[in-house]
């Protein structure tokens, strides 16, 4: 509790507040001037400041910022201009014809705004779920794919078993009886060349 109060007071957040409740009232006197009364008039700051914020947020966040940074300009200018336009610049009983029109087609620009970017962010997440797909199939297929050691390789008499067949105390009796050279250790086991093994099979 003690933090939502120190928040509050803090000046940054209420300097931010009050120049966000003056833009808001600004754009409203535009659009009800330009002839978009009652509900209208309150959406207009409503959709300029919701795209600037959402612009804002993918500038932040997203690693391709141009378009971003497009529909932030736009609603920033929209916003700058709704606050020059009432100090005194035009007059509200009587506004030019261009900024009706800029007025009315305003929605159609935000939402274009809004839709690009909300397809910029779905889309990122489809491309990593696509490449997630991709490299769990080839984990998938590198553990069904048995290793095959190869011809010359060290193994001990259980796995020359293993891997040919022959009766491991075979493989001791050869290793016992000089058949087969032991090329080393492993712990207490012999290791002998898998090829060795395997032409033993043959001669035998």
């Amino acid at each position: 509790m003690r933090k939502v109060l120190g928040r509050l007071r803090d000046p940054i957040l209420i300097q931010a507040t009050i120049a966000a409740a003056l833009s808001f009232s600004h754009i409203h006197d535009i659009a009800d001037a330009a002839g978009q009364h009652g509900w209208k008039a309150w959406a207009y700051p409503v959709s300029v400041d919701l795209l600037m914020v959402m612009a804002w947020k993918m500038i932040r966040t997203d690693a391709s910022k141009r378009g971003a940074w497009i529909w932030f300009a736009l609603s920033l200018a929209a916003s700058l201009g709704a606050n020059v336009a009432t100090a005194g610049v035009l007059d509200l009983s009587n506004l030019p014809v261009w900024l009706r029109v800029l007025v009315a087609g305003w929605p159609a620009v935000a939402f274009l705004g809004g839709a690009f970017m909300v397809h910029a962010q779905s889309k990122k997440p489809a491309v990593e779920e696509l490449v997630a797909d991709v490299e769990e199939d080839q984990a998938e297929e590198d553990q069904e794919e048995e290793p095959v050691p190869e011809p010359d390789a060290l193994v001990t008499a259980t796995e020359a078993h293993a891997l040919t067949g022959v009766n491991i105390r075979t493989v001791r009796t050869w290793i016992g009886r000089g058949h087969l050279p032991v090329k080393g250790m492993r712990g207490r086991a012999n290791l002998v060349s898998l090829k060795d093994v395997e032409k033993r099979m043959a001669d035998a």
